[in-house]
């Protein structure tokens, strides 16, 4: 959300409401306007491929060999003593993650109509990160849903015995959803998104990440093939969106070399020069 200089504090709070969050949306669809767009689409594909070629080679790797071992070795589902497992896997449930972002966009918005000047400008710079991290989660996740059908692979024991390579293509039900992980995406997606704008947070958020991959295969909702495709379609759509906003000149900057870097101290720069200057005799 970029900051309007042009709404006039007259306007009635539901006009200014209004044309923010016209204008939240608007950007993200803009014409593309950095110079160095291109570099950053060549390494975006560059890296893509390389990991998207690695990551294949993995998940076939581990459907043949690994995944009939590992599901063999869980506990049995509804083991009592799971239930923390079945608590912590619920930080990483997709429809989780996206309703507290999105509350916390239209918490924001709604905050922001009713100020002016600085403090209206250092929340709309935050507001375009959070509209990042939100897209950056919900973009993969949609992907994985079409893959999911279209792949229809039955969860471990679906069937009533250990085979990894049950498979019914589009049909459709949450026992035929096991490729990609629904919650790996959204973990990876996630840790790549915060650790893209906040770098200093990136060994957290891939721990997150990891223990929401590890709950997924205690609890035998996947394979770990499974859950290493979910963390490669996460990280790769997030590494588009982070492309997207880039090249829109949101939240990123674009390297000579096409290395796309946040735009670090953009609103914590501001934050600090209005304590500053509050703090200042």
């Amino acid at each position: 959300m970029s900051a309007p200089t042009d709404i006039s504090p007259r306007a009635s709070y539901p006009a200014q409401l209004l044309t923010l969050s016209g204008r939240a949306l608007a950007q993200l669809v803009r014409t593309p306007s950095h110079s160095r767009r291109a570099e950053a689409a060549r390494k975006l594909a560059r890296h893509s491929l390389w990991l998207s070629a690695a990551g294949a080679a993995l998940v076939i790797a581990l459907m043949v060999v690994f995944d009939l071992t590992e599901i063999q070795l869980m506990p049995p589902r509804g083991t009592p003593g799971l239930w923390p497992i079945r608590i912590l896997t619920d930080f990483g449930k997709d429809e989780y993650v996206l309703s507290v972002l999105g509350g916390v966009l239209v918490v924001l918005v709604l905050v922001a109509a009713g100020l002016h000047g600085t403090s209206r400008a250092l929340l709309l710079g935050l507001g375009t990160r959070l509209q990042f991290v939100f897209l950056s989660v919900a973009v993969p996740i949609f992907v994985a849903e079409i893959l999911k059908y279209l792949i229809g692979r039955g969860r471990p024991f679906v069937g009533g015995k250990a085979n990894p390579f049950n498979f019914i293509p589009f049909e459709g039900t949450g026992a035929y959803a096991s490729l990609p992980s629904g919650h790996a995406v959204t973990a990876f997606a996630l840790a790549f998104a915060v650790s893209a704008l906040w770098p200093r947070l990136r060994v957290f958020m891939f721990t997150y990440a990891i223990v929401i991959l590890l709950t997924r295969l205690v609890l035998l909702a996947h394979h770990p093939s499974d859950v290493v495709a979910g963390a490669l379609v996460g990280m790769v759509g997030a590494m588009a969106v982070r492309y997207w906003f880039a090249a829109r000149r949101l939240g990123f900057a674009i390297r000579a070399d096409g290395t796309i870097v946040p735009l670090a101290g953009a609103v914590s720069g501001r934050l600090k020069r209005v304590a500053h200057g509050a703090s200042a005799p």
